[in-house]
């Protein structure tokens, strides 16, 4: 059953009320009984079930092509001789 927003003419209440689509809008303000006036407003829709969220729609975010990272060598030691022997612990 949807809402409608009603203000009063002469002094200025605003009010809503449920009524069905088919009934009448209002006349008289509940206050001081008043001429009103039904507003227009934004209605919110609420969409319920399956396939109605906001992931289902959800664009894949665009990835970047990565370069791969060139691998280091491992540093060879400075004297050949170091890499041939390795150093006795006395």
């Amino acid at each position: 059953m949807p809402i409608y927003d009603y203000k009063c003419k002469e002094c200025g209440y605003v009010f809503e009320t449920a009524q069905k689509m088919t009934e009448k809008p209002l006349e008289f303000c509940p206050k001081c009984s008043g001429p009103v006036k039904r507003l227009i407003s934004a209605s919110g829709i609420i969409f319920k079930g399956s396939g109605f969220h906001i992931t289902d729609y959800k664009k894949e975010a665009k990835t970047e092509k990565k370069t791969p990272k060139p691998v280091e060598k491992p540093k060879e030691p400075k004297n050949s001789s170091e890499a041939a022997s390795p150093k006795k612990s006395e």
